[in-house]
């Protein structure tokens, strides 16, 4: 077995994270951004340039990002699921993209209400246009273990829309298991359909603990050759439209994992924890983070 030298974190929390929350101040948001531009990550998505009436905690993006303190070498990023986001990120300068599509027909009509093939062909002018401006864009794919509809996916159909969003120009995509209910049998089937199609070196994975099962995933993901992790930190996060679904796997845990694990992230675990409390105290709630509980426990 050969796990990889070093990976690459993609900090999700202030957006992925907060957007499930109901209410967050610009100014925590600010604060957490900033927070975690201090801690060695080199990837903080900040925002989402979405309808604010799907989405209204994401409706101040515009204001995230002419106020954080951006530092060199970290890429500031937003979702933007059509020209108008794109259009709106351009504006506040953010430095790479990513859209968003669906493993599953009835995820896709829940949550963006349009099928793949709609949301694949809405891809074309917002990839298109973030060319023109050198912009990089990424590709989430959900529901890549479990549909809270469907049930069970079928890993070639991850592999057949992870290809058509690489061929369409998004330049990593990243396999998202959007209800947490995948175990690492069956994300390894996944990854091994899905790399097939796809270079390994151009996926990455994203991980809902739901089940508990997100650590032991991304071990199994690391040990196959995948060395980009999504991960939140203080495992903030959900899905408003995957019932049950749990946040995301903290980047705290991920990081004391990979440093096990003697793999390089480059990123401060101490400096992390102090920003997983400082946001949980924020929105005044309990950190889902392992380690940052430990660490609370030990003060």
């Amino acid at each position: 077995m050969t796990l990889p030298e070093s990976v690459n974190i993609v900090e999700v929390g202030a957006r992925d994270g907060l957007q499930n929350e109901p209410k967050v101040s610009l100014e925590a948001k600010v604060s957490l951004i900033d927070s975690l531009s201090q801690s060695g990550l080199r990837y903080i998505e900040a925002g989402a340039f979405v309808s604010p009436k799907r989405v209204p905690q994401m409706a101040d993006s515009d204001r995230v990002f002419s106020n954080i303190q951006r530092r060199p070498g970290i890429i500031y990023s937003a979702l933007t699921p059509n020209v108008r986001g794109l259009e709106a990120a351009l504006e506040a300068r953010a430095d790479e993209i990513a859209v968003f599509a669906s493993a599953s027909e009835s995820f896709s009509q829940n949550n963006i209400h349009c099928s793949i093939a709609e949301s694949l062909a809405r891809f074309e002018p917002v990839i298109a246009l973030a060319q023109q401006h050198n912009i990089k864009v990424r590709g989430y794919l959900s529901c890549v273990a479990d549909c809270p509809y469907e049930g069970a996916t079928s890993p070639n159909m991850v592999a057949d829309i992870a290809k058509a969003m690489y061929d369409l120009g998004c330049y990593q995509i990243s396999l998202g298991d959007t209800i947490g209910s995948g175990t690492p049998l069956r994300i390894a089937n996944m990854i091994e359909a899905v790399s097939a199609r796809v270079s390994l070196s151009d996926l990455a994975v994203h991980f809902h603990d739901t089940y508990g099962q997100a650590l032991a995933n991304i071990y199994q993901a690391l040990t196959m050759g995948i060395d980009t992790i999504d991960s939140s930190i203080a495992g903030l996060g959900g899905c408003p439209y995957a019932p049950g679904a749990s946040g995301n796997i903290a980047t705290e845990d991920v990081i004391y994992l990979c440093h096990g694990l003697g793999i390089d992230t480059s990123v401060d675990l101490n400096t992390l924890v102090q920003a997983s409390s400082a946001i949980c105290k924020a929105l005044n709630r309990v950190p889902q983070s392992k380690i940052t509980l430990a660490q609370i426990l030990h003060q």
